[in-house]
């Protein structure tokens, strides 16, 4: 058995050995050690190693970024917007691959989760390579004998660093962002599942000059940690934790460069009296992202109902998540598949054993996962909800970031707002009901950058997408996103009379 880090594999049976991208090339890291991926389906199954890059590597993927800039950023943006649209066609043609991969990578079902997120990642270069255009500057009126204009520049390096839960889209946003943009890209893929972005990049790189695009792979002690701090890396792009986020934003600010961050959630679901209907439910149970297990920073999981509807919509929600099918992320019948990782999923059980602690909390579904059965061979664990919660429990106020939602009883409009705004966390909201002024009213007291009125949907490119108070910095998804987050104004006064 070989030891790598607290993890071990066989060393007798074979497994594929991916490589990262680094200037063009594929390659190994400089020392040749590699991690494990496994599946979380199945507990301790390793499905393939990735490099273990360290500092060494990060600094060749940066000075190769370096190197590219230079001619990468005098591209026409029209130019690099068509490429963008190549690898759109190319992916396009190989989405079920993606796919498959993603659903072994990250444990979520094939159907419900990977493919659509396959899908959503070629939308997104073709959206960017769309609008690569509108990377343009304004004239300013400051008069007759002057001209004065500004310009739209990329930064230069970028170093890019995504999570497990969503890695081949949230890859693609840093990919076509950055890029399109005229930076170059150090792009790290959490180390849990970095698989379906090491397929991205592969069809990136048969379109792109060597270096644009570079792919690391390792941990975030290891690789991450220097990828941030990387003295020549200009501007860093984090999603993930608000507890990371934290030490990125001070790498940056040792340095001054901008950043961008989309952090973490505890998102508000409020359900007004006149919407007890069995279509709410089911958008709620879309909001709450159970099909992705609630690994989502935007799943919407604290359900806040008015009392005059508690039970009943309850008794609704019950009846809807009852006959949800967990397990094969690779079965197409599969609608939940597993939590990421072992520590994942411990943490996540700890929460549902406090709610079950908890004097006058009522678990309605769901709870600890089997002990036996074909379940317990992965990281399975159904649809909770916990009722008669009070929003100041820990259940209520952290990020559990797992299947687990929490239903709070309220009375006034003015109560459900504050105990809405009540967290650090401003990511995404959801409001429910027929009375649009009224949900128009509690859409501008929410904090939060991202509201949903009647619909638990997921953002599409073109909507700028970020978060308020300790859920991030920055907007992405949209031009306006990739304008203000990716590129720097310069402006340019002449003096016509000169």
């Amino acid at each position: 058995m070989e030891k790598i880090g607290k993890k071990e594999i066989d060393a007798d049976k074979r497994v594929d050995r991916e490589l990262m991208l680094i200037d063009g090339e594929w390659t190994g890291s400089v020392d040749s050690r590699f991690l494990p991926v496994e599946t979380p389906s199945h507990r301790g199954a390793v499905i393939a190693e990735v490099p273990r890059a360290n500092a060494a590597d990060v600094d060749r993927a940066v000075k190769a970024a370096a190197k590219a800039f230079e001619s990468w950023k005098r591209m026409a943006p029209r130019d690099r917007g068509k490429l963008m649209l190549k690898i759109a066609d190319d992916m396009e043609t190989k989405v079920e691959e993606i796919a498959r991969i993603t659903a072994l990578d990250t444990g979520n079902a094939i159907r419900t989760q990977s493919r659509p997120e396959a899908v959503l990642a070629v939308d997104l270069f073709r959206y960017f390579g769309g609008v690569a255009s509108e990377l343009k500057g304004e004239t300013v009126p400051i008069g007759e004998h002057v001209l004065s204009y500004s310009r739209r520049e990329p930064i230069g390096v970028v170093g890019g660093i995504v999570p497990w839960n969503s890695p081949v889209l949230l890859g693609a946003l840093k990919i076509t962002m950055a890029i399109t943009a005229g930076n170059t890209l150090v792009l790290k893929p959490s180390a849990d599942a970095p698989l379906g972005v090491l397929k991205m990049a592969r069809i990136c790189a048969e379109h792109l000059p060597p270096g644009v695009l570079n792919v690391v792979t390792g941990s975030g002690e290891e690789c991450g940690v220097p990828l941030a701090k990387h003295p020549m890396v200009r501007k860093l792009s984090f999603t993930g934790s608000t507890e990371v986020g934290r030490s990125i934003m001070d790498s940056a600010a040792e340095r001054i460069i901008p950043v961008s961050l989309e952090l973490g959630g505890k998102s508000p679901q409020i359900v007004f009296p006149d919407a007890d209907d069995p279509q709410v439910a089911d958008g709620v149970i879309l909001g709450m992202r159970f099909t992705r297990q609630g690994q989502s920073c935007t799943a919407g999981s604290r359900l806040f109902l008015h009392e005059s509807i508690f039970d009943s919509f309850i008794d609704k929600l019950v009846k809807k998540l009852s006959p949800f099918k967990i397990g094969d992320p690779l079965d197409e019948a599969t609608d939940m598949g597993a939590i990421i990782n072992r520590r994942q999923f411990e943490k996540v059980c700890s929460y549902v054993e406090e709610g079950l602690r908890q004097e006058g909390a009522h678990l309605v579904i769901g709870g600890l996962p089997p002990t036996e059965g074909p379940l317990a061979k992965g990281y399975f664990m159904g649809p909770t909800i916990f009722a008669n919660v009070r929003n100041d429990w820990r259940v209520s106020r952290e990020e559990i970031f797992g299947p687990v939602l929490v239903a709070i009883p309220w009375r006034e409009e003015e109560e459900a707002i504050r105990m809405a705004n009540d967290t650090h966390y401003g990511l995404a909201a959801f409001i429910w009901t027929h009375d649009i002024g009224k949900a128009l009213r509690t859409a501008h007291a929410i904090e939060s950058g991202w509201v949903q009125i009647n619909q638990g949907v997921g953002i599409v490119p073109g909507q700028s997408y970020g978060g308020f108070k300790q859920s991030g910095i920055g907007r992405e998804y949209s031009l306006e996103g990739m304008l203000e987050s990716f590129t720097q104004r310069k402006s340019i006064t002449i003096n016509l009379r000169f």
